[in-house]
């Protein structure tokens, strides 16, 4: 219904998709992994006209396309419900299911009796019962993704691409989501599910495609394929392989049976975390493992007060943090690294001086003023100890290399002194030889005796650089490796859910 082939997508400085083939047959359910930045948004986004390929043939219905724009997409029969609810909070719930479609009268104008009662029949077949009156911010964020489901089956499409449909759902709204992904099989229509949660791809999915760094590793049945190697497949790594090269196993020189310095303990977000637990102890690297979507730059972020929590609490040196407050955490000498440092850490347009003084302004200030002469001093410390390199440090740090902006954001948080440091993904996008002195930095402060937390997709990196590792699966803690444990057998085996020395089904 359909494919790509030897399909390429580059953006300015990135390798989005290399020699892609793909192919979603009618009344199939073909599934689409890869960790992050393995290419599935690119995929989509070629394949639902948002983006133009490079290279490479569009083959919709066995004609060969070339969208220019989602909505010839959407004309053609290519129906699409995104991770983010993307539809207009302000309009009513009917008004968002008939939108560009609305019944109409004979005056040309909007039949509403019909508009309502037809949205109305439409959300029950899917067991939602609201008020389709209502504008649809007032709705719960699972009830929205419910509304964009009953949009995507209503408009008769013929391919359906899901980007991680559950993620916002009850457990009910999931079997729901499940019962209409069986009938638009039996409609023939060509399904397109992407999803992290490995229960569900082998519950609803036929076929899977495995992408990683732009490329295709794998495409085939998913019933002959077990849990263990799938995830091998989308972490780049074999099972049982043990590389040669590489880091030499980190030795800490914390003490196992110190205080911790860091309690997280019941941490819940709705959706997202449920009853998420761990302890940081001076000294230690604690690694935090799974797959993208299972809670892990959540529980950093959580920890940081960065995302608000339904329940549980962080304690720093036996000093409840205020839930919910980035700054309680920051005085309480907790610092987050985050994953995206475009978005989320540095400021492009500002020097390396100002986005490395950036959070210790505060401090650096008496009735207003900054003292320049304090920043400099601890901007020419750091610069030195990180050895950034940069034209001086009142070059922009846009201009810097990935890994020297990553070295800038660690000086910026290092300059507060933190107890705890929170680091999500921290040598993601950065070119080996920067990566090696990232991880080298990351040691030095365990000996130094700073608490580190270490997100990492990357196996070899959790195992070789962390004294323990929490694996977390849909949000909960499902298994916690220590001492000799801790290897990249039992790591994969933890995130895949398969039982230490047994097989999976």
């Amino acid at each position: 219904m359909l494919s790509v082939t030897h399909l390429s997508k580059t953006f300015p400085g990135v390798r989005a998709l290399t020699d892609v083939d793909f192919t979603a047959r009618a009344g199939e359910v073909h599934a689409l992994v890869g960790e992050n930045g393995a290419g599935k948004s690119t995929l989509i986004k070629v394949l639902t006209g948002v983006h133009r390929p490079d290279a490479g043939e569009v083959r919709y219905d066995g004609e060969p396309v070339r969208f220019s724009t989602p909505l010839q997409a959407q004309h053609a029969g290519i129906s699409t419900i995104y991770q983010e609810v993307n539809l207009v909070p302000l309009m009513s719930v009917a008004r968002n299911l008939f939108l560009g479609r609305e019944p109409l009268g004979r005056l040309g104008l909007i039949d509403f009796r019909r508009l309502h009662r037809e949205a109305d029949d439409a959300l029950r077949r899917l067991g939602v019962r609201v008020d389709v009156r209502r504008p649809l911010r007032e709705l719960g964020v699972g009830a929205q993704q419910m509304v964009a489901l009953a949009r995507a089956v209503a408009v008769d499409a013929r391919v359906v691409v899901m980007d991680e449909p559950t993620s916002s759902l009850e457990p009910r709204e999931v079997q729901t989501l499940f019962g209409v992904i069986r009938m638009l099989r039996e409609r023939g229509v060509a399904v397109i599910y992407v999803s992290h949660r490995m229960d569900e791809l082998y519950e609803i999915c036929d076929t899977v495609t495995v992408l990683r760094d732009g490329r295709v590793v794998h495409s085939g049945p998913l019933a002959g394929l077990d849990r263990l190697r799938l995830v091998a497949m989308m972490l780049g790594r074999e099972i049982g392989e043990v590389r040669a090269e590489g880091l030499t196993k980190f030795s800490g020189s914390h003490d196992p049976a110190a205080e911790p310095v860091l309690r997280a303990a019941g941490l819940t977000v709705r959706h997202r975390l449920e009853d998420v637990s761990l302890t940081l102890r001076p000294g230690e690297v604690v690694g935090l493992g799974g797959l993208l979507g299972s809670g892990r730059s959540e529980t950093a972020k959580a920890i940081a007060g960065a995302l608000p929590t339904d329940a549980g609490r962080v304690v720093v040196a036996g000093v409840p943090v205020r839930a919910g407050s980035t700054a309680a955490a920051i005085r309480a000498g907790i610092s987050l690294l985050p994953e995206d440092r475009k978005a989320e850490g540095i400021v492009p347009g500002l020097s390396v001086r100002e986005n490395i003084a950036l959070a210790a302004l505060p401090a650096l200030s008496r009735f207003g003023l900054v003292d320049d002469a304090r920043v400099d001093r601890i901007v020419e410390t750091f610069m030195k100890r990180l050895r950034i390199k940069a034209a001086g440090p009142h070059q922009k740090v846009g201009e810097l290399s990935g890994g020297n902006q990553q070295k800038v954001l660690l000086a910026r948080w290092l300059a507060l002194r933190p107890k705890v440091l929170l680091l999500d993904e921290p040598t993601r996008g950065i070119d080996v030889g920067a990566k090696a002195e990232v991880q080298a930095l990351i040691d030095e402060l365990a000996d130094d005796g700073l608490a580190v937390l270490l997100i990492s997709s990357d196996t070899e990196e959790l195992i070789e650089g962390s004294d323990r590792v929490v694996v977390l699966k849909d949000g909960v803690v499902v298994s916690e490796l220590t001492g000799d444990a801790v290897t990249e057998d039992a790591l994969m085996r933890a995130i895949a859910a398969v039982p230490a020395g047994g097989s999976d089904d």
